[in-house]
């Protein structure tokens, strides 16, 4: 299943729209304003909130929770890696690893040593825009809402 997330950039705060292979809006992300650390909701095409994306705050090595409801769900750790971008991610569907490009443009999503899935940033366009490329629709959103953390760490964190 391929989906397409594409930052609007002319938004106060960071928006987000994720889009099916049909061009069809499937969730759409807003960020809260004003808040220490990023906050940002994933919502469903009902205006329900399904994800919720909080950076935690540390002191090197960017931290990011995603909440279904009240719920804890996953932890992401940005780890050190020369030459590369890595991050773990401890999750309820179980744990992975997101490996990078030096460039923070290509990512692939592994679990258990297993290619699982893939993230592409798009070269050249308005707004941050990336493919995601994973094997079971059901996972659609907390993947997307892992792409939208990870966005904020490797983008956005030096801004």
């Amino acid at each position: 299943m391929k989906l397409y997330i594409k930052q609007r950039i002319f938004a106060l705060g960071d928006k987000y729209d994720i889009y099916d292979g049909n061009g069809n809006v499937v969730f759409d992300v807003k960020s809260e304003l004003f808040t220490i650390g990023a906050k940002l909701h994933l919502f469903d095409r009902q205006g329900r909130e399904i994800y919720f994306i909080r950076r935690r705050i540390t002191f090197l090595l960017a931290k990011y929770e995603i909440y279904q409801g009240n719920q804890l769900c996953a932890t992401i750790n940005q780890e050190f890696a020369f030459l590369r971008k890595k991050l773990n991610v401890q999750s309820s569907l179980g744990n992975f690893e997101v490996n990078g490009d030096i460039l923070s443009m290509d990512y692939t999503i592994t679990r258990n040593g297993q290619y699982f899935g893939s993230i592409h940033k798009k070269w050249l366009s308005w707004g941050d825009t990336y493919e995601l490329d994973i094997p079971y629709e059901e996972y659609a959103g907390f993947f997307c809402a892992l792409v939208i953390a990870i966005d904020n760490c490797m983008h956005n964190e030096n801004d």
